[in-house]
């Protein structure tokens, strides 16, 4: 058998090379560990996503060195918020702050690809079209190592200071490794997205009604994402005939102006289906192995913080790993100060159970759970200016 891994042994490796496997193993491979990546795709697809970054993740892709790829590939920076709430209209301005313009909401194929490529810069090496089909482990229970099958079908053992499960939400490894479950919740909000193009840049504009919601989001290249979302119950009786149609009619209700001109406009590219999905807090760091992004820790989109939660662990993980190698226990630690309160917040606005006056308290709530996630990457001035 031929190897096409440059050594049998490395400091990490990491299973997923999306954005929480390619930011983890962009920070590892800085910090001087050897750090391989593998992933079952070639990268080069686009996932469902509603792209918005929030604060944590447009400070930490900062302090990475890569928001100016972001930007210079067509990204525009949003300088407001609008929640309308019914007929109740709130705006946010995003003010500037620690040589930050703005937030942003980067198409995934730019994304991922930027993260990939400066984990590559760094040092990674990367291979596609592998699957994890098992774990190595010591007589102690200790994981240090995988099995990965190659393109040709050959399975390669790799052994490993630490494995990194950033495999998504139905993450293989969460099961090899036994990962124990915290939280569980089946609520689950139903989501259509599309994309538009030739909108105004007027930042995120979310729009809450009775057991719906819907959203623009300033994108790539002039788009913006365009989503509703409600009840999975709902979605046939909206979505079932006319896709388009139905979230044109769920945003009239709010802005019959604007609905008018996406109807007009029509999507730019296919409209994707989510008809949601069960939410989890697993434990995320073990003896050899650790949990990065979806695999452990999803909730509902309806917060819009799964890039966030990616970046969070990456950035907790490296810098566990880099206090005590080998061993992630203390980035559990770090992880699980917020996300229990935000996986039950973010399961209580997927539920579309409230009416508006506590939906705004939810959302309340867990901003100031951003603020607490801004404030411990030190960001504080910045944090305070998007808050105004």
């Amino acid at each position: 058998m031929t190897r096409i891994f440059s050594r049998p042994q490395y400091d990490a490796v990491i299973i997923g090379a999306r954005c929480a496997g390619a930011a983890t193993a962009l920070l590892l491979a800085r910090a001087g560990a050897r750090v391989l990546m593998v992933d079952r795709e070639d990268g080069s697809q686009d996932t469902l996503s509603t792209h918005a970054l929030t604060r944590p993740a447009v400070s930490l892709i900062n302090d990475w060195g890569l928001l100016g790829r972001i930007t210079r590939a067509g990204t525009p920076v949003v300088r407001q918020t609008r929640f309308q709430y019914g007929d109740d209209v709130v705006d946010v301005p995003v003010q500037p702050g620690g040589g930050i313009a703005g937030l942003y909401a980067p198409r995934r194929w730019l994304l991922d690809r930027v993260l990939r490529d400066a984990a590559w810069e760094a040092g990674v090496e990367l291979h596609t079209g592998v699957t994890l089909v098992g774990v190595q482990k010591q007589l102690n229970g200790r994981v240090c190592g995988v099995s990965l099958r190659l393109k040709s079908g050959e399975v390669e053992p790799v052994s490993a200071g630490i494995v990194i499960g950033a495999d998504g939400r139905q993450s293989s490894l969460a099961g090899m490794v036994g990962a124990r479950s915290i939280m569980n919740s089946d609520t689950r909000a139903a989501c259509i997205y599309s994309y538009v193009d030739g909108l105004p840049n007027e930042g995120y504009r979310w729009f809450f009604g009775d057991r719906v919601s819907a959203g623009l989001i300033p994108t790539a290249d002039g788009a913006h994402c365009f989503f509703a979302a409600c009840d999975p119950r709902a979605m046939r009786r909206w979505f079932n005939f006319d896709a388009f149609g139905g979230m044109v009619q769920m945003l009239s209700q709010w802005d019959p102006e604007l609905a008018a001109e996406l109807a007009a406009r029509g999507p730019i590219e296919r409209l994707r289906r989510f008809a949601g999905a069960p939410g989890h807090l697993r434990d995320c760091a073990g003896p050899g192995w650790a949990l990065v992004g979806d695999a452990g820790y999803f909730k509902d989109p309806a917060t819009a913080h799964g890039i966030t939660d990616a970046f969070l662990d990456a950035q907790r993980l490296a810098d566990a790993l880099s206090e005590t190698p080998g061993e992630a226990a203390a980035y559990q630690t770090a992880r699980d100060r917020l996300a229990p309160h935000m996986f039950t917040l973010t399961q209580q606005i997927a539920s579309y159970d409230w009416d508006l006056a506590q939906l705004k308290q939810l959302h309340m709530a867990f901003n100031a759970c951003l603020k607490q996630e801004q404030s411990e990457l030190g960001h504080c001035a910045f944090s305070q200016t998007l808050a105004a």
